[in-house]
């Protein structure tokens, strides 16, 4: 197997020396095929569910059902030590009322880390994974929303806020390619203002390139690779989505480049928390 090309997030320049060990490509695609199983079985469940149960109840046992699945992933990860996770701050967010839960985006388990914490909250997700045979049933029965066409993915977000959920929306729009943030889109700030809840920002920080955009499966990363994730400011709803994009995108452009200067190595907790 290839080695990790860029394996520091603060500075994707430096290669990472060296061939990966033997266990780390075995537990890299042991993780991989993991995650498929669980996700290709929670549809296949869901299914009948979404034919049996109400709406409403559906949907909540649907999103309870991703975030049980993906906390015994994380856990799986941690125990293989595969990944270290810092991930408690986000349980401060569980008695909150509605609010956007708006994150930086720098690999594709952004998503399974925030809903292993949040069991209630809805997810804006591409239109292409909502229609895989991996994830399709079970995000629609959790009531997870489209990105696209926009204005419907608008008035979904809204309706879903209105009912006090919590709803994940990633503001760069994709994977980040920028470092240490991508311009930001105005949906967050869009969906905010007329849903008339508060946006929350959430910095996801990581030692590893680890599925980020342009990461290839025969690529395997040093492990274990290390997560943190920290609460950063809440704004209030907002009045102008332009500007409100502009102030959060050089929000997010401060603080993740000052967190990064700052940055000592240290361990993470190696635990989940129950």
């Amino acid at each position: 197997m290839q080695a990790e090309p860029n394996a520091l997030l603060t500075n994707p320049a430096v290669p990472h020396a060296g061939s990966p060990a033997w266990h780390e490509t075995v537990r890299l695609h042991f993780g991989f095929t993991l995650l498929g199983v669980m996700c290709l079985g929670y549809s296949l469940l869901a299914i009948p569910l979404r034919l049996l149960l109400p709406r409403t109840l559906g949907k909540r046992i649907g999103r309870r059902c991703i975030s049980g699945i993906f906390r015994v992933y994380l856990r799986v990860l941690v125990w293989m030590r595969a990944c270290r996770f810092d991930l408690a701050e986000l349980d401060a967010l569980k008695a909150c009322p509605a609010m956007v839960i708006a994150p930086n985006h720098p690999s594709l388990l952004d998503a399974v880390m925030i809903l292993s914490r949040l069991p209630d909250a809805a997810c804006i997700m591409k239109a292409d994974i909502v229609n895989s045979v991996f994830f399709g049933s079970g995000s629609r029965l959790a009531g997870y929303i489209r990105n696209m066409p926009l204005r419907t993915m608008v008035q979904m977000a809204v309706a879903d806020l209105s009912q006090g959920s919590h709803l994940l929306l990633f503001p760069e729009g994709t994977r980040t390619t920028r470092f240490p943030v991508n311009a930001l889109q105005g949906t967050a700030g869009l969906i905010a203002k007329k849903a008339g809840v508060p946006v929350q920002t959430v910095f996801i920080e990581t030692d590893s390139r680890f599925l980020g955009k342009g990461w290839s499966v025969m690529w395997t990363p040093k492990m274990p690779i290390t997560y943190r994730i920290r609460l950063g400011k809440r704004f209030d709803p907002p009045q102008q989505t332009a500007c409100f994009a502009a102030e959060l995108e050089q929000y997010f452009q401060v603080e993740m480049t000052l967190a990064q200067t700052a940055s000592e190595p240290g361990s993470l907790d190696e635990n989940i928390p129950a």
